[in-house]
């Protein structure tokens, strides 16, 4: 018996090429420019913004489901011109249709019919220069005809029921909460692209965002909070004809994310992973790892020097000379913060006095502290202080006091070194307050600063060793040192395969000279093993020299004398970024007087 054969007919032959309804259409691009309720909210404030208008009013319900509300005092619209805003491609924000000068927020003529293809959409407008109010409605691409309407002079575009015309879609929208949150996020963008304009969101009940119009730093303040303000550096600089101006803030105010980082590009919010990889640059070996700097920047640059429409929702731009604008700000705010060398942040001074703060003992510890005082007759204040100042510090004990100062110190910036405790701490005297000082992170800091002025000098001064250290490594480390060596050899640090399993150190630089040179050169390898190759490591270059910083700074537990405590102290105050270690860590901490005096009551 022969086997059944199953025969298909070609459906390709019945296929013909068609044009799709409009309605299809506006659902197709309503999937690239609408991809939730706060992609509506980004589209119609940017409308709003090119409008000319002083003052936009955001609604929101049910994140965004069931109302989004955008309000504005703009030029408004006519009738006829209301009729034209909801079809595709029609747009006013290109007069002579040039692609390239663009200097509005939005220009792809599909958001208001997109949003009408998938929501209930009413848009009411004035024109400003005088005439009635009309208003217009779409829903699910239906629209009807423009009629009267009462209303102020802008426009009022209500969004009601969003992706009821694609359910399907609606699975996707994350929580209220979510929603809510990157509406937010939106709006807090905007508002710091255009101080000029007041913003306000209310969410449900709650209003999230109410700011007036106002110059940039108040805007700044008001988005990013006072403590940003007192903790950040000003920017601005140029070069060619791209500028940079704004914000940045010390490297020890940072976060666990990077939602506090804003960048705009003429006037236009962006999320752009060049930028934000410039700005992490920037911070590369002030900053420890897993935080973020606080930021906000603005870069402006001629129009036909950057291409916005690479992104559907614009959130990503081209730039005709990516290293000239990764450089402006890896430079710019690098440089910046090396004026604020001896600048930490005030919430470091707030965490110290709140680990200074009175302790209160219970009263059962109170009343064993009573029972153990011996002998149980009350001693006058007078004995007590003569026998106090009689006792000598006992060896060993984690305190040691400088010796007086010919010289007073105490206005210098990080003032006079008065003790050293715990072996690891400089307690140092400033004319209006306090500094404590960790020696290990700040002599790092200086060390790593002096390679690097070396490097870029005449090259890291090396130090030949009379016997060759041999260092045994796994095979695939050696391989990756060897591949290294001759920029490490640049870098001060002269080594060459040993054997399969060996590396042996012939040089190492000068000011490492001593240090535990096995322990660094198996931390370089694992550098390299993070750089995946060779051509990365010139990306790494500066944490290599951090780590070698690290290996020859002075160590906790050594004891320093007053001159020694002085003269960090005065080298700290000339080097750049000594406010913090190679790892981001603060060098120091500093209290005011006024601060300290709350401690006691006395303020």
């Amino acid at each position: 018996m022969q086997p059944t054969v199953e025969t298909h007919s070609d459906q390709s032959s019945t296929r013909q090429l068609r044009r799709l309804p409009e309605g299809t259409v506006n659902r197709i691009a309503a999937g690239e420019v609408i991809e939730r309720p706060s992609s509506v909210v980004k589209e119609l404030v940017e409308n709003a913004v090119d409008a000319g208008a002083g003052a936009i009013d955001v609604v929101f319900q049910d994140g965004g489901r069931t109302l989004v509300q955008v309000s504005d005092n703009g030029c408004g619209m006519t009738a006829d011109e209301l009729m034209l805003a909801i079809e595709r491609h029609a747009t006013s924000k290109l007069p002579d249709d040039d692609l390239v000068h663009i200097s509005t927020l939005g220009f792809r003529g599909e958001a208001l019919p997109s949003i009408g293809s998938v929501a209930r959409l009413r848009i009411v407008s004035r024109p400003q220069s005088g005439g009635d109010a009309h208003e217009v409605s779409v829903e699910a691409g239906r629209t009807q005809a423009a009629k009267p309407a009462g209303r102020g002079r802008g426009t009022m575009v209500e969004v009601r029921d969003i992706f009821y015309a694609v359910p399907a879609r609606l699975k996707f929208l994350k929580s209220e909460r979510s929603e809510n949150a990157e509406t937010a996020d939106i709006v807090r963008r905007l508002a710091l692209a255009h101080p000029e304009v007041a913003f306000s969101l209310t969410a449900g009940e709650r209003r999230m965002i109410d700011v007036a119009a106002g110059e940039r730093r108040t805007r700044v303040g008001q988005i990013m909070g006072a403590e940003f303000l007192d903790n950040c550096v000003e920017i601005n600089a140029q070069r060619e004809d791209v500028s940079l101006t704004g914000y940045a803030g010390l490297p020890t105010l940072n976060r666990g994310q990077a939602n506090m980082q804003f960048m705009f590009v003429n006037g236009r919010p962006v999320r752009d992973k060049q930028l934000t990889g410039a700005l992490r640059g920037a911070y590369a070996d002030v900053l420890m790892r897993a935080r973020h700097a606080m930021a906000v920047l603005y870069l402006t640059c001629p129009p036909e020097f950057v291409d916005v429409n690479v992104h559907p929702a614009k959130a990503e731009v081209r730039f005709r000379d990516p290293g000239l604008v990764r450089g402006l700000i890896v430079g710019s705010i690098r440089e910046a913060l090396g004026v604020s060398a001896q600048r930490t942040s005030t919430t470091l001074a707030s965490q110290t006095m709140r680990a200074f703060s009175p302790l209160r003992p219970s009263p059962a510890a109170r009343a064993q502290a009573f029972d153990m005082q011996a002998p149980p007759a009350f001693q006058g204040f007078s004995e007590d202080q003569a026998a106090f100042a009689g006792v000598d510090q006992p060896a060993g004990e984690p305190f040691v006091a400088a010796e007086p100062q010919t010289e007073d110190t105490t206005d210098y910036p990080l003032g006079a070194a008065r003790a050293q405790v715990h072996e690891n701490y400089i307690l140092a005297q400033t004319s209006d307050g306090l500094v404590i000082v960790d020696q290990h992170a700040a002599h790092e800091r200086l060390v790593y600063e002096r390679m690097k002025a070396e490097r870029q000098a005449a090259g890291i001064e090396r130090q030949p060793l009379l016997v060759p250290d041999v260092i045994e490594l796994e095979p695939a480390s050696v391989e990756r040192l060897g591949g290294a060596a001759e920029a490490l050899a640049g870098l001060g640090l002269v080594l060459e395969p040993f054997g399969p399993g060996a590396v042996a150190v012939r040089e190492v630089p000068a000011l490492i000279a001593g240090s535990d040179i096995s322990a660094l050169v198996k931390d370089i390898a694992d550098d390299l093993a993070e750089a995946d190759s060779v051509d990365a490591l010139g990306e790494r270059i500066d944490h290599v020299l951090a780590t070698m910083a690290c290996y020859g700074s002075v160590r906790s537990g050594r004891r320093l004398k007053a001159e020694e405590m002085n003269a960090l102290l005065r080298e700290m105050e000339r080097t750049p970024n000594s406010a913090q270690c190679n790892h981001g860590r603060p060098t120091f901490v500093e209290l005011k007087l006024n601060d300290i005096e709350k401690l006691f009551g006395r303020k």
